[in-house]
């Protein structure tokens, strides 16, 4: 259905997307939409439902049906991306580029990856978000097009440094500022609308309760579903002032769950009175405040998934559907009874947790028949894509249907200024992405939320007089950015900063014998060892490097890098702090109060359970120890 072609830039002289469109060229490029703007008569200076409605009626079917996904594509420029991502392209995608994608899929939104090579840096993001719109907007009936990414910061993050990188969830809930929730959504969302992102899978609105979860965990706020509700809350305003669209994930509500999601089904077994409690407090508060977006789960809730949560398969398991596939989820629960009506996004049709049941050319049209409206990166979008169109030529999918989720999805690329102005600029990006005042409000953030766990004989804040040399050993698991780390590296170079004579020595997640002897060999010529310990189990080899290291008679400091339920597992450490995740920002603040450059103020967001016995709880909700004497 390729319908045209990618036209030459008159601002450039090129195909390329290097600099930002001149003003005439931005006017030619959005024709098609501004001429619509003198509908019967009437100019609408920002476009209202009326003008939107008669832009839908204007639309083919494949031009609706394209509106609906968003996808993937490989490479760091719209139009000339890198050979190997051409040829990942082509075997994903069919399409060299994404601007072929556009031409030949007509769709309305673009996701980032890191691993796709979407994200060098900001101002090569900035000329290919300004590219893929150019792209679009070349297009008959040519549309803008919603650019996305998952950019929670802490554990989850596209995009690297030099952008300012904040805290994770779990951190920012043991900072307990709503204020420092929304100044991280003010600044990130400034951020990421510089470089042409204006929709971001962001907050998580899951309450952990499960602190076995193995896919939310830290990408949490907590445990507590009141306070979980005020900082998601306050986090989306910070959002909708910098016009972003923020993303409340993950409905209704993936807390607590053993499984994950990516490659499993897992089975929630709530209660409705359970779910109304627990779960659904931070989506009501989302709501509240004004949420443009609200992401699917991949999970089963019986209680929910009404009439299946009376229904069992002959071997005992409950035979419903995913919340993504569920009408009475998404439509009966979340539009009627929670009252949303803004965009409705899946979480990835990738993922192991929604393909379980149905094929990928069920599951999109499933999941627009339930209540969705955006199709978030299906596996082919080939398939996914002429699905959904077949599902309208037969009469499954009615193009009603299609025209309430693109009226959705216009509102929102209206309410997000893109109509207006499609394009960012390369001024924009310098002077707003990674300026020193940005920095400064993350490092002020991340001192908020360090979390001192244990402190025996007051051995923090640590004495550079007593013990000047410090060994850094630990984990070192690759950066959610790729632009940070590695993790020893980072606390070794801040404590030195901070006056003391510090060595990095990398023993990774599962050390080896060796490694351990050479750790501990190590540790003779230090005066005091930290060690950054990463989800430490009962048989974990990280636990026998910990317990070697106070063997060897030396005062050991962990630091729980991301979960903060490590320090169960380590009963003969003199001290031990959560810093809730690896990124550079949060092992700076942790290195900070190691040496007493700013005191602990962190309290637990979660309790933290017993090793020997997980009903019982070894530290509540708001343990957190202070330096005052």
């Amino acid at each position: 259905m390729r319908e045209g072609a990618h036209v030459r830039d008159s601002s450039t002289g090129s195909t390329g997307n290097t600099a930002r469109p001149s003003r005439r060229t931005v006017l030619a490029a959005t024709a098609g939409v501004t001429a619509a703007l003198a509908v019967d008569g009437t100019s609408y200076a920002v476009p209202d439902d009326k003008y939107l409605r008669t832009l839908i009626s204007r639309m083919t079917l494949q031009e609706k049906v394209g509106q609906l996904f968003v996808t993937r594509v490989y490479g760091h420029s719209a139009t000339a991306p890198d050979q190997a991502d051409i040829d990942a392209n082509l075997e994903e995608l069919g399409v060299r580029t994404a601007a072929e994608l556009i031409a030949e899929y007509r769709v309305g939104g673009i996701i980032y990856f890191t691993w796709a090579h979407n994200t060098r840096d900001p101002h090569q993001l900035a000329d290919l978000s300004n590219g893929i719109q150019r792209a679009s907007l070349e297009q008959p009936r040519g549309l803008p097009v919603l650019v996305s990414t998952d950019q929670e910061h802490g554990i989850v993050c596209r995009v690297g440094k030099p952008a300012a990188l904040f805290p994770g969830a779990m951190a920012i809930g043991a900072g307990h500022s709503r204020a420092d929730a929304r100044t991280l959504g003010l600044v990130a969302g400034r951020e990421l609308r510089a470089m042409g992102i204006r929709q971001n899978y962001s907050p998580v609105a899951d309450v952990n309760v499960n602190p076995a979860n193995p896919v939310i965990g830290v990408r949490s706020f907590g445990s507590e579903p009141d306070a979980v509700a005020g900082l998601v809350a306050a986090e989306v305003a910070g959002y909708q002032r910098a016009k972003v669209a923020a993303t409340a994930k993950h409905f209704p509500g993936h807390g607590d769950t053993a499984v994950d999601s990516h490659y499993g089904f897992p089975v929630i077994n709530h209660t409705r009175a359970q779910w109304e409690e627990l779960d659904a407090p931070p989506f009501r508060a989302a709501i509240r405040a004004g949420i443009d977006s609200i992401m699917t789960a991949h999970i089963m809730v019986p209680a929910l998934d009404v009439p299946h949560s009376r229904l069992r398969s002959s071997g005992g398991t409950p035979i419903g559907d995913p919340a993504t596939l569920s009408r009475p989820i998404l439509t009966g629960i979340l539009r009627e009874k929670l009252g949303y009506d803004g965009v409705v996004v899946t979480d990835s049709l990738g993922m192991e947790g929604v393909r379980t049941k149905y094929g990928d050319d069920r599951v999109p049209v499933l999941a627009l028949k339930a209540g969705a409206d955006q199709l978030l990166n299906p596996p082919s979008l080939d398939i996914a894509w002429h699905a959904v169109l077949k599902a309208v030529q037969d009469g499954e999918l009615t193009e009603a249907r299609l025209d309430e989720s693109v009226l959705r999805l216009l509102r929102l690329k209206s309410k997000l200024g893109l109509f207006e102005e499609p394009y960012v600029s390369q001024r924009g990006v310098t002077e707003t992405v990674g300026i020193e005042a940005h920095l400064a409000a993350a490092d002020r953030i991340a001192e908020r939320t360090t979390t001192l766990l244990v402190n025996e004989g007051r051995l923090l804040p640590l004495s550079r007089r007593t013990y000047p040399k410090v060994l850094v050993v630990g984990a070192d698991p690759a950066s959610p950015s790729g632009t940070t780390g590695p993790p020893t590296g980072v606390l070794a170079g801040a404590l030195t900063e901070l006056g003391f004579t510090a060595t990095a020595l990398s023993t990774g997640a599962d050390p080896s014998a060796a490694t351990i002897a050479k750790a501990v060999s190590a540790a003779r010529a230090a005066d005091a060892v930290v060690v950054g310990t990463y989800n430490v189990t009962a048989a974990s080899a990280q636990k026998t490097l910990v317990e070697q290291l106070v063997a060897s008679g030396k005062p050991v400091v962990a630091v729980a890098i991301r979960n903060p339920y490590d320090v169960a597992q380590l009963p003969s450490v003199r001290a031990c702090l959560a810093a809730y995740s690896w990124t550079d920002v949060e092992l700076r603040a942790a290195a900070r109060v190691i040496a007493g450059r700013v005191a602990p103020r962190g309290k637990l967001p979660v309790p933290v359970p017993r090793a020997d016995d997980p009903a019982r709880e070894l530290y509540p909700v708001g343990h957190g120890l202070s330096y005052r004497r």
